[in-house]
């Protein structure tokens, strides 16, 4: 019969297995690894909880700062926009581009959607038609009647559903990534998601709305371009001229 230490440590070998007893060698190609079992936190990643209180915060704080825009500095972004999406836009003979109406001091689209569709450009705007799910997009030309829709912000009141090649999306923040912050709704990111094939995606904001990060989930879909009045952000191919290809978005 076995005595002693020997007998120990053979009764703690069977006992407790390689990962436990001092004993055994163990031959994995790495150490077990545990991490799995810790909490996000202790590696400094944020839960999607944190992430939505943050964006939140960052939502309120970034309308409440383009609000306060005074109206004339307002109009020369504007303009400034409005010149570097004309010139970046691709080819868009024969496209269809989704634009939208202004809302909480958004940077107004109006006066381009007006030169686009003199250009022979047709348009389309977006409208809710149930909650969490994707955007309806109608044709749309200027002077047609528009009637209140969710949250007062004018739509169509009749016209066909279509499917835009282009998608002009607002900004409440963005990141060097080409992720956008919106609202909370998630119906951009629903609709680019259901849209096949997905549309060019072109986030329009102001400069001073970037972040460093929005902690982009499994469910934000990034911009193809992200235009400031400073700046044109590329995060894919689409055709824009190389004399307005930036990687950082710049105030005026």
């Amino acid at each position: 019969m076995p005595t002693g230490t020997t007998w120990q440590a053979k009764q703690r070998a069977a006992i407790a297995g390689p990962e436990e007893d001092p004993n055994v060698v163990i031959t994995c190609a790495s150490p077990p690894c545990f991490a799995h079992e810790l909490d996000p936190a202790y590696f400094g990643v944020p839960t999607w909880a944190e992430v939505r209180l943050w964006r939140q915060r960052q939502r309120v704080a970034l309308i409440e700062q383009r609000l306060a825009i005074p109206s004339a500095e307002r109009a020369t972004r504007d303009g400034a926009l409005t010149r570097l999406i004309h010139d970046a836009l691709p080819d868009l003979a024969g496209k269809r581009v989704g634009v939208y109406w202004p809302f909480k001091g958004e940077y107004d689209p109006r006066p381009l959607m007006r030169a686009l569709h003199a250009e022979g450009v047709r348009l389309a705007l977006p409208v809710v038609v149930k909650k969490a799910s994707p955007l309806l997009f109608r044709a749309w030309h200027p002077g047609e009647r528009l009637v209140p829709g969710v949250w007062n912000i004018p739509v169509p009141a009749t016209g066909d559903a279509v499917t835009p090649d282009v998608l002009l999306i607002p900004l409440v923040g963005f990141d060097a990534g080409g992720y956008r912050l919106g609202y909370g709704g998630g119906y951009y990111d629903r609709t680019l998601a259901a849209l096949s094939p997905r549309p060019l995606a072109i986030g329009l904001g102001f400069a001073f709305s970037q972040l460093p990060s929005i902690h982009p989930q499994p469910h934000d879909v990034p911009m193809n371009l992200i235009i400031t009045e400073g700046a044109v952000l590329q995060h894919g191919e689409v055709g824009a001229p190389a004399s307005h290809r930036a990687n950082t978005a710049e105030a005026p």
